[in-house]
């Protein structure tokens, strides 16, 4: 059977709305749609979308390279506790609601008892996925049995193996294709959870497996802290207590962290490519990159719109940063000079998480979309 993309060389009779749509499944006149798909597949996307339909669904069908877009979990603000997952398109500039996951139930964001206090929810990426892994419950209990996996390309959702220790305030990071977490509490504070660290291998579909106890727990167990993977190593920081750990997976063993790098790390941090690493400092708005050869922090470029950051993304040359009410800032760290643009949330809506993955296929463009405006 031909593909959506296949035209008929055989002549016939083509008139009216079958011309039209004769005309839509060319990409380029003359040529098979193999060969076609393989001279286009060279030219950015954006242009592709701007040009004829065809283009336009070429770019979101399974067969061609898929660009990377920001998947957000947003919170509505008329709602305490309400919670929507959505991606954002860069080329069509427009939010799109996930299809939903797995019910989760009586997720806590705010609590009457606690003003000034908001309950995470830990997400993570690993190869190309988006992982959730712990939340609280209107309880105070673990809201999360298993980890739930959001895959882009196919558009579903599914749930990883059963934690061996469902927890809550705890380090959560990925190194390839492993997660881990680490610390945090249960319904209640145990020492053993405290000092624990687990691994799930995503890939190789495993069960969780324990790891050896951290040195020490410390204030890791009062934190939601992003466990940064950087070069075979896990870096995880509680900035308001300045404590920091290192992880080494290869070797299953913990290290102190670098003087400098410890120093320095005053905000989110997120690694590209597990290869080059960037901090976002909260207070000042400052950008930062960190050489490991001097053990500092060099300063890339500040901006107002980076003060207050919450939280940081890397991919695709790019990076996302949640900044509380700024809605998401966006900085090209590929781009010289450096750029940098806001990004508007659906209208009611505040950024809580952000990852950077590959965009959703949407060969007939069939669902739901909200229009967005961006600054730059």
């Amino acid at each position: 059977m031909a593909n959506a993309f296949t035209f008929s060389t055989k002549r016939k009779e083509i008139t009216g709305h079958n011309h039209q749509q004769h005309d839509e499944a060319i990409l380029l006149p003359g040529l098979p749609d193999q060969i076609a798909q393989l001279c286009l597949s060279f030219i950015n996307p954006s242009l592709l979308y701007s040009v004829c339909h065809s283009w336009r669904r070429l770019i979101y069908s399974p067969s061609f390279p898929p660009f990377f877009s920001l998947y957000a979990l947003l919170h509505y603000s008329q709602s305490p506790n309400s919670i929507e997952f959505f991606n954002f398109d860069p080329i069509s500039s427009t939010w799109h609601l996930l299809p939903p996951p797995p019910p989760l139930h009586h997720v806590l964001l705010h609590h009457p008892s606690f003003i000034s206090q908001n309950f995470p929810i830990q997400s993570v990426s690993v190869s190309q996925n988006l992982v959730l892994l712990a939340a609280t419950t209107h309880n105070f209990a673990p809201a999360l049995s298993h980890p739930l996996i959001f895959n882009p390309l196919s558009k579903t959702w599914s749930s990883g193996p059963p934690l061996s220790t469902p927890r809550r305030w705890c380090a959560a990071g990925a190194v390839r294709s492993t997660v881990y977490v680490a610390s945090g509490i249960g319904s209640h504070f145990s020492n053993d959870t405290a000092c624990s660290l687990e691994k799930w291998d995503h890939d190789h579909h495993g069960e969780w497996k324990r790891k050896s106890s951290l040195l020490r727990h410390g204030r890791f167990s009062r934190e939601a802290i992003d466990a940064v993977g950087w070069r075979g190593k896990l870096y995880m920081v509680n900035v308001k207590a300045k404590e920091g750990m290192v992880y080494n997976v290869d070797k299953d063993e913990w290290e102190e962290m670098p003087e400098g790098m410890l120093r320095g790390w005053k905000g989110p941090v997120a690694a590209m490519d597990e290869d080059v690493m960037y901090l976002v400092d909260e207070a000042k708005g400052a950008l930062r990159k960190y050489d490991h050869e001097k053990d500092l922090w060099e300063e890339i470029m500040e901006s107002e719109r980076l003060k207050g950051a919450q939280h940081v993304a890397a991919g695709g040359g790019k990076l996302c940063v949640v900044c509380g009410g700024s809605g998401i800032v966006v900085v090209d760290v590929v781009a010289s000079p450096k750029k940098l643009w806001v990004l508007d949330m659906p209208m009611g809506f505040e950024a809580l998480r952000v990852h950077i993955l590959p965009r959703m296929t949407r060969p007939d463009f069939d669902f739901p979309v909200l229009p967005s405006t961006s600054m730059e």
